[in-house]
């Protein structure tokens, strides 16, 4: 187990290697400048060209890159081009919201696409199966700014049962995590009918059910934590699903997490912002996959980690 979690941190830190490279070579290649976007319109090119030597900017971009990267390996994440404030700061006063906005879109995801789809593996080739795989291909392929807006418009304007937007409470979060969560559903369901399926057909589940224990004791002790396992490893993807999805959602209900503050960067240009928001995404995927792969053998002790 030791060497199995030493292989993964060292494979997570080539990755976010490769990340932090990657991203930096784009922002370097955008056709925006960030000089103009503090300079403003009218500065000089004196101006300009003085904001660009104080930010280091006038640089080669393999030597900006490299301060970067010795900034970065001492913890320092780089300092806002327009705010003036340390990223880390930023990051770290935002970061609260964005990850209670993720479990609660976890937990609706979970909840509505687990239940769906063992429902539908049990009834499966009925109707309710049938009707569940339509909307969970509609689910799946609808923009999440177009179901912010309607959950907006039906439950905040018409019914007036959750606040329009904001942060602060449980009826502020419960729209918005809503909304993750009903795209995130409908993958769980068509997962989890697929998994339910498989082990349903397996000689254990006959045997349980010829040995007379009652239907609901089979599926919830026998099948569901057999047919749970691909789902773990969903979950762990999801999260970098969810810093991509959380970008939208925190913008459309004013929701004042990581997500808005990486917008805001991007139509600023603010490259601090969005490498640091970038590579702390980076960082919750690859420890929301390993804490998956951990987590498997101790729902199924046959699995075994090398």
């Amino acid at each position: 187990m030791t060497l199995y979690i030493l292989r993964r941190l060292l494979q997570a830190v080539l990755i976010l290697f490769g990340i932090s490279v990657v991203t930096y070579a784009l922002l370097y290649l955008l056709p925006a400048d960030p000089v103009r976007q503090i300079a403003g319109r009218s500065a000089t090119a004196e101006t300009v060209e003085s904001i660009r030597q104080q930010l280091g900017l006038d640089r080669p971009v393999y030597e900006q890159y490299w301060r970067y990267l010795t900034g970065l390996l001492q913890g320092d994440l780089g300092r806002s081009y327009l705010q003036r404030t340390e990223v880390s700061e930023l990051i770290a006063a935002r970061l609260p919201a964005s990850l209670m906005l993720m479990a609660g879109g976890i937990v609706c995801e979970l909840i509505i696409g687990l239940t769906l789809g063992v429902l539908a593996a049990v009834r499966r080739g009925s109707n309710f199966d049938n009707l569940l795989m339509v909307g969970s291909f509609v689910g799946v392929s609808a923009p999440q700014f177009v179901v912010g807006i309607l959950l907006l418009y039906v439950f905040a304007v018409q019914l007036g049962w959750f606040p329009i937007g904001g942060y602060g409470s449980f009826r502020h979060l419960v729209l918005p995590a809503l909304t993750l969560g009903l795209l995130g559903a409908g993958w769980y369901a068509r997962m989890m009918r697929s998994s339910m399926i498989e082990v349903l057909r397996q000689d254990f589940i006959r045997t349980a059910e010829a040995k007379g224990i009652k239907r609901h004791q089979v599926l919830l002790r026998h099948a569901v934590p057999n047919a749970i396992l691909p789902i773990l490893a969903m979950i762990g993807i999801d999260i970098g699903i969810f810093m991509s999805g959380i970008v939208v959602v925190e913008s459309v209900f004013s929701w004042p997490g990581i997500g808005q503050l990486a917008w805001q960067a991007i139509q600023r240009v603010d490259i601090p912002i969005i490498m640091g928001v970038t590579l702390i995404s980076a960082c919750a995927i690859v420890l929301g996959n390993l804490l998956a792969d951990l987590a498997a053998p101790f729902i199924d002790p046959r699995i075994k980690l090398r």
